[in-house]
């Protein structure tokens, strides 16, 4: 991906010459009207349509990604010649109108390494739209899907382990659930914590896109990697990706008072920590806390964690497996809290 967007570096700046109007190959346009293709092709935002091959933008990566079934996630986005995204003092980015934010998702070994699906989620001028389209089994093009689909894929984890699930691609309402913030749609992963342009790209093509790039400091820890911070650091990483775009005080899941963010909230028991559920049921497995320190076994939100079941799996949606390296690094954080005394 790296060589891919720093190939188009060139072109993208030549073409765009930092005039407004439309994206090399995009239709802005369409971009930004109501409109929703029932092919991903009619935007251009691919060339030759070419899921890994973008018309134009620049490609990013986050530093702590949202756990989807071990797949593999190709992200850039797409920001109208003439704006800018500018990072906010509070850390997010306000992406100008016109503004698409692609992600492709799929697995090395699942159809020669070409995606199953692409989201995309566009900035228009009645505020943020999630669209998901899944690729046909041609690879040539790819179908709107509004009301999500199960998709039948036999890949392998990390570990060697062989899965096979129907992969979940999400409906346009799960698309909002997850994405809400005061009931409007909003990005989850794009944070300056957490986000890193293309390494690859020149300055001149960051400030391209960036009214202050020098802003994007991706000072969360990458959780799966022990240099990059101590346990209680990584796994705060980790549920603030995976679990606080619902759990937080203006979010889907704000009724619990669980809330997860990195730092906004402090380690304590709307963290948590010595907090029992907000209501009886089977999510709770019957333990009194969703974390019991010292007590990995006895917490219910590595139960909730460790499990496909709904009603009781979390997140609620977005996996059809578990993910055995997200958990085992909950499990040694709450293993390693001091236990409460009595």
């Amino acid at each position: 991906m790296k060589r891919v967007f720093a190939a188009l570096a060139a072109a993208l700046l030549c073409a765009s010459g930092g005039a407004a109007g439309s994206l090399p190959g995009v239709d802005q346009a369409l971009v930004e009207s109501d409109a929703m293709p029932p092919k991903l092709s009619a935007f251009g935002l691919f060339r030759g349509n070419d899921p890994k091959v973008p018309a134009a933008g620049i490609g990013y990566t986050l530093r702590a990604p949202l756990f989807s079934d071990y797949t593999d996630k190709h992200r850039f986005v797409s920001i109208p010649v003439g704006k800018k995204a500018k990072v906010a003092a509070d850390g997010t980015i306000e992406f100008p109108m016109g503004t698409v934010l692609v992600k492709s998702f799929g697995w090395p070994d699942v159809n020669e390494g070409r995606p199953v699906e692409t989201r995309l989620l566009i900035h228009r001028a009645s505020g943020w739209v999630a669209l998901p389209y899944i690729w046909d089994a041609d690879g040539k093009d790819a179908t709107l899907a509004l009301g999500g689909r199960r998709v039948p894929v036999t890949f392998q984890s990390p570990d060697g382990a062989t899965h096979s699930i129907r992969y979940a691609v999400p409906n346009k309402n799960q698309c909002k659930e997850c994405h809400s913030l005061n009931g409007q749609i909003v990005p989850i992963g794009p944070k300056a914590r957490n986000f890193i342009l293309d390494l690859a790209a020149s300055d001149k093509l960051r400030a391209l896109y960036f009214a202050n790039p020098e802003a994007l400091k991706p000072v969360m820890p990458q959780w799966d990697d022990p240099k990059a911070g101590s346990v209680e650091t990584r796994a705060r990483a980790y549920l603030d990706v995976n679990c606080a775009h619902c759990h937080n005080p203006a979010g889907s899941a704000s009724n619990s008072g669980l809330f997860l963010r990195w730092t906004d909230d402090p380690a304590g028991v709307n963290y948590g920590i010595g907090k029992r559920p907000t209501a009886a049921g089977r999510g709770s497995g019957g333990m009194e806390f969703a974390i019991a320190p010292g007590d990995p076994a006895h917490s219910f939100l590595i139960y909730r964690l460790e499990s496909t079941e709904p009603g009781i799996a979390m997140p609620e949606v977005g996996r059809s497996t578990v993910h055995k390296e997200g958990a085992a690094l909950l499990r040694q954080w709450i293993a390693e809290m001091p236990k409460a005394s009595h």
